[in-house]
């Protein structure tokens, strides 16, 4: 009788709005918003130091400082968990359709501010101006090739990474094909082109799946993954966070990817053939 009086206890009487409230008034929804604003303004500080670390010297800033790092890793683990497990798995994993963020391989720069980047404008996410786009077409669903035409081509793309010997239909009509349809995005040598999110063919990490049906459909379908934006969506502070965990998961690269260097790696597998 006496928590009734005094606590939250029956729901209200026809025409009362909500429920019996209590003498004292109280509101666990009201604990917890005043729980997460204390949490955010004790976290404000590291988050400050975290933004203003990123901007000035980018992830290696962030590693130098073994208390940012700490910080930024335990709210970007955080953030991702939220955010981001659902399709890239708990451990960045990935699944087919969904990168993994675990190895080297990046379609859009794996830099930490590539990947900060593409964390604020997304990938074909429409409602961003300034998203991350590109489109491979449907070359069977839109009736641009014929089977046998796109099978020529999986042919092909499957001999630039060595995963079937070369056939007469793929070096001839695939590589034809290739070159006129494919290589304005994949390159001549298939080796991709991050500026627009082209993947490289010739390294045997398939997105959507290597079998060779797997190969030949993506070819029919020209698939269309998104991501959203986060800006808007998340803090700034919560995206470097992230983008640094991402980053350190384990297949983030230096800040300078340059043309030579890609150039070298395509010459030393030429000279390997």
């Amino acid at each position: 009788m006496i928590y009734w009086v005094f606590m939250p206890a029956w729901p209200a009487l026809p025409g009362m709005d909500g429920h019996t409230r209590g003498l004292r008034d109280h509101s666990e929804r009201a604990n917890v918003a005043a729980a997460v604003a204390e949490l955010e303004a004790s976290r404000a500080p590291m988050f400050t130091r975290l933004t203003e670390a990123a901007n000035t010297g980018g992830i290696s800033a962030i590693e130098a400082d073994a208390d940012l790092l700490s910080f930024a890793l335990a709210a970007g683990s955080s953030a991702f968990g939220d955010n981001c497990a659902t399709c890239h798995g708990a451990g960045g994993q990935g699944a087919i359709g969904y990168p993994n963020l675990n190895d080297d391989v990046w379609l859009w720069g794996g830099s930490f501010d590539e990947i900060r980047h593409t964390l604020h404008v997304g990938i074909r996410w429409e409602s961003n101006p300034d998203t991350r786009f590109s489109q491979m077409p449907s070359y069977g669903r839109d009736e641009l090739l014929s089977r046998e035409e796109i099978s020529a081509v999986t042919d092909y793309v499957m001999t630039l990474s060595d995963m079937i010997e070369p056939t007469e239909a793929g070096q001839t009509t695939g590589a034809e094909i290739f070159d006129f349809q494919c290589s304005a995005c994949h390159g001549a040598n298939g080796m991709g082109d991050r500026t627009q999110g082209a993947p490289n063919l010739t390294d045997q990490e398939w997105l959507y799946g290597g079998t060779r049906d797997q190969i030949y459909n993506t070819i029919w379908r020209g698939p269309y993954g998104m991501m959203p934006a986060w800006e808007g969506r998340l803090d700034e502070e919560v995206i470097t966070a992230l983008a640094a965990y991402v980053y350190l998961l384990g297949g983030g690269e230096s800040e300078t990817i340059t043309e030579a260097s890609a150039a070298d790696v395509i010459n030393a597998r030429e000279a390997g053939r």
